[in-house]
């Protein structure tokens, strides 16, 4: 008799595991038809665009109004707009409930040109090359010398001879450094030939000398320091030289 009663307590237990198991099933598959029939992309806002349009970016991201907002994978969107338009560089992707999707982009700063036979490739401060310019159109912006582009095409970064994998690391360590503190527009050229030390022609003015591998934002913030002192006049032209390790700066004006 007592067994007889611990078998039906066994059964009761078994289907009352059974039901708390079907139950959750039936939640879990409530909140996910709720998900796919109601939370729908409507609106797509972007913010951040200057190169591109919003209609571009919308283009690129490959999301169309009606599809499922918690469906989307925000990596794949991500990666279609920085592959379909070169100057963009980070992308943020988030929702926003009910039915909105905003991208955040952020583009890069103003982009260098690497001339050479297979023609000029602009290159942004990150070392990505974002596009081709005419010869003529060239001028317009600041150059990089002294390296030659391995197969280069655009979107994808840059790549120099293995030799020259210290000036790599240093011209993009120089080019971000420049980006961070809003300076790329002061820059006419960056220089490479010399194996030595890395120039720059800055500020329609000056040359200014580092070592490779240096801590660019440091040297920057020495340039900066140095050219806001009176020393320093406004029709002086020379040569910074910031090749020591130490806060000094040693200026070289021209003669004329």
């Amino acid at each position: 008799m007592a067994r007889r009663r611990s078998s039906r307590r066994r059964r009761r237990g078994g289907s009352g595991f059974l039901y708390k198991l079907l139950s959750v099933l039936l939640i879990c598959m409530a909140i996910i038809l709720a998900l796919t029939l109601f939370f729908r992309v409507d609106t797509i806002e972007v913010n951040g665009e200057l190169r591109y349009t919003e209609d571009e970016i919308r283009e690129a991201a490959g999301v169309k109004p009606g599809d499922n907002l918690y469906l989307l994978n925000k990596n794949d969107v991500a990666a279609r707009i920085v592959e379909a338009l070169p100057y963009i560089e980070n992308v943020h992707p988030y929702r926003r409930l009910p039915d909105t999707l905003i991208i955040d982009v952020t583009e890069c700063g103003r982009p260098l040109a690497v001339s050479q036979e297979d023609g000029v490739w602009l290159v942004s401060p990150h070392g990505k090359v974002v596009g081709r310019a005419e010869s003529g159109d060239a001028v317009d912006y600041g150059a990089i010398t002294g390296c030659t582009l391995l197969a280069p095409s655009v979107g994808t970064p840059i790549a120099l001879a293995t030799e020259y994998s210290a000036q790599q690391t240093s011209l993009i360590g120089l080019l971000t450094a420049l980006e961070s503190m809003e300076l790329l527009d002061e820059v006419d050229a960056v220089h490479l030939d010399d194996l030595g030390f890395l120039s720059m022609d800055y500020g329609g003015r000056f040359t200014v000398r580092m070592a490779y591998g240096a801590d660019y934002d440091w040297e920057l913030q020495k340039l900066t320091k140095a050219l806001s002192k009176d020393a320093i006049q406004s029709n002086m032209t020379g040569t910074f030289d910031l090749l020591s390790d130490s806060e000094n700066v040693y200026f070289i004006p021209n003669v004329r």
